[in-house]
């Protein structure tokens, strides 16, 4: 078992057979110097060396994402007056870096080169996942959900049988790059085999067309590749997310810990972001590192200076502590070279058309937990559609009270006149009028069946027997009251 840096994540992978063109791809990976010797940074024309070995694999000239340069091997620019030069010492097998607005991808290398991701897949997890679940979401950590982490994986350190709150469980995803939070998150989902398939299907959906997904935090599997120009795509797409950006550019926080036995009081820990830019590189807003012993070291970053934010991807430098150097160098040129060079090509959009592929239908998530806008939306029906129950209730019930009035039998006596109170409003001397205060009653009780003793004066299934009665006794006190009010009065006037 390979040993941790202490620095970035670092995964090893225990003995797995693999096909040759994959041993390859892992040789170079791990940072094997090419043949031949790498072309000159500046230059723009395709290399005369032999391609880098899996390069075979890259998209087709003739239908490459992004635009046809973006599949040469060789590094692609094309600098006008006054462009300064690319950084001299860059190693990355493949880079790449873009303007985050525009999408125009200033310059790059192997930019459809496909190689092990490590955790900077994590991104593709997190555009996939991130917006299902409430941040204040309470998961209760089941033992199986941690039973399947791969040997030598990074870890932020989460217990089983304890709750832990949806944005402790991204911090430590984005934070730690902890497998465990991912595989929680993943089961909260609806298992791994399931976030596997909707992480393919939104990697489709953004035309991230190099990339193969086997597990979801990027833990080294046979097949499971992406590129620079993929992993610059899925860090484009996820920083449109506020949650997203928040979480990338956190340096530090307080994770949940275990719970003390002997005061019963839950411990917390501090956690660092393992990204060594950020904080560092002025202006950085993260985005996602990552290292394991096969893939080699692989960051994705963005970067903010006056108005402009760049995005640049750098995949297995010779060293691994290159890789944070390199993408500095990379990002001052960038920030200097704008305005100054043409695009070699161009970040695609999302597919949104007809024919765009949808992600499948997610399993039901495990252990009961639905997305926040689901649980919401199960509560209650919206305002329109009481406000239309209520009406139609109304008008229900005043229709009722009207066909009762007019089978009553009519006398000929004379109408009696009835007192009247301080704005005109007539004192109603019977019961009768009593089932106007029905109109208030909920629409939803209407729709109880009708019973024995339940019926509302006008016949509508409203109101009880019970608060029949008290309705009328209601309105005799208050009649009673008002006439003797008005006799006092007329009393004390008169002469």
């Amino acid at each position: 078992m390979q040993q941790r840096s202490p620095h970035v994540s670092r995964r090893a992978r225990a003995g797995r057979p693999a096909a040759a063109g994959a041993v390859a791809v892992l040789v170079l990976a791990a940072g094997a110097p090419a043949a031949s010797s790498a072309p000159s940074p500046s230059s723009s024309s395709p290399s005369s060396a032999p391609a880098a070995a899996g390069a075979g694999t890259a998209q087709d000239a003739a239908a490459v994402v992004g635009g046809e340069r973006l599949g040469r091997p060789a590094v692609q620019v094309a600098p006008r007056t006054g462009a300064p030069d690319l950084p001299a010492t860059l190693t990355g097998r493949s880079w790449l870096i873009a303007d985050a607005a525009t999408g125009e991808v200033l310059a790059a290398r192997n930019a459809h080169l496909p190689l092990p991701p490590a955790s900077t897949l994590k991104m593709l997890f997190a555009d996939t996942v991130l917006p299902k679940f409430d941040r204040a979401l309470e998961h209760q950590v089941a033992p199986a959900e941690l039973a399947a982490l791969g040997a030598g994986s990074s870890l932020v350190g989460i217990k089983e049988n304890l709750p832990y709150r949806v944005e402790d469980l991204w911090r430590g995803v984005f934070l730690a790059s902890g497998n465990d939070a991912v595989h929680v998150l993943s089961h909260m989902n609806g298992g791994l085999a399931s976030t596997v398939a909707q992480m393919q299907a939104r990697a489709t959906a953004l035309q991230a067309r190099d990339t193969r997904v086997v597990s979801p935090e990027g833990y080294d599997q046979d097949g499971q590749v992406s590129s620079a120009y993929d992993l610059t795509l899925f860090a484009r797409a996820g920083l449109r997310n506020p949650d997203f950006r928040g979480y990338c550019a956190t340096r530090t926080a307080r994770f949940p810990g275990a719970v003390d036995k002997a005061t019963g009081q839950r411990s917390a820990f501090d956690i660092a972001n393992t990204d060594r830019l950020l904080g560092k590189y002025p202006g950085l807003i993260g985005v996602k590192n990552g290292y394991t012993t096969n893939a080699g070291a692989t960051f994705t970053g963005a970067a903010e200076r006056d108005g402009r934010t760049l995005l640049v991807t750098v995949m297995h430098p010779e060293q691994q502590s290159k890789v944070y150097d390199e993408a500095a160098a990379l990002l001052d040129w960038g920030f200097a070279a704008a305005g100054k060079v043409e695009p070699v090509g161009r970040l695609v959009e999302e597919e949104t058309g007809p024919g765009a592929s949808a992600a499948p239908a997610a399993e039901a998530p495990a252990s009961g937990v639905l997305p926040h806008a689901i649980q919401q939306a199960d509560h209650a029906l919206g305002p329109a559609s009481w406000t239309a129950l209520a009406f139609g209730a109304a008008l229900a019930l005043w229709a009722a009270g009207r066909l009762r009035t007019r089978r009553r039998p009519h006398t000929a006596a004379a109408a009696p006149v009835l007192p009247v109170l301080p704005g005109g409003v007539p004192v109603p001397p019977r019961p009768d009028y009593a089932p106007r205060i029905a109109h208030s009653v909920p629409a939803r009780t209407t729709a109880a069946p009708a019973r024995r003793g339940a019926t509302a004066v006008g016949g509508a299934t409203a109101v009880g027997g019970g608060t029949r009665r008290r309705l009328t006794r209601r309105a005799r006190s208050l009649a009673r009251s008002t006439r003797a009010r008005l006799t006092t009065t007329t009393t004390r006037r008169r002469p």
